[in-house]
């Protein structure tokens, strides 16, 4: 199973030949390719902020129209579920001392729960979890 973090599903998102061709390398692989639960709230809460800061109402129809987008692309993904299993993983990893952001450790410890390989730019944090399978499909 192939879990893409935050910067991979949205890349997907847009019309971009770097979605183009991450979207080509996911359907050309064996394993199934999901996302988090995490990625869904950090999606949400970048466009419901965006939508906040701008004052006209007028204005706030493309912002809400870009949400109203990417919640039906979202809503067409496997969301793997925040539960006391990777609840369990996250306690053990802050426990073991590994520093890296939380909703990025709550990624990662959906991840490990569900044994996948995480797809994501940030190498360089995530590596910091033991037996955490990390590759980045976009550079």
């Amino acid at each position: 199973m192939l879990a893409l973090d935050t910067n991979h599903i949205t890349v997907l998102g847009y019309a971009s030949a770097l979605g183009m061709k991450l979207l080509e390398r996911l359907e050309a692989a064996s394993e199934e390719a999901v996302t988090t639960v995490i990625s869904l709230e950090e999606q949400m809460r970048g466009w419901l902020a965006e939508i906040s800061r701008i004052k006209s109402v007028e204005k706030q129809t493309v912002a809400y129209d870009r949400l109203r987008t990417r919640t039906e692309f979202m809503a067409k993904w496997v969301m793997l579920p925040w539960d006391s299993e990777a609840a369990t993983h996250f306690n053990r990893l802050r426990r073991q001392g590994v520093r890296i952001g939380a909703m990025d450790l709550k990624i990662a410890s959906i991840t490990l729960a569900h044994d996948a390989t995480l797809l994501t730019r940030n190498i360089s944090d995530f590596r910091k979890v033991p037996n955490l399978r990390v590759e980045n499909w976009l550079d």
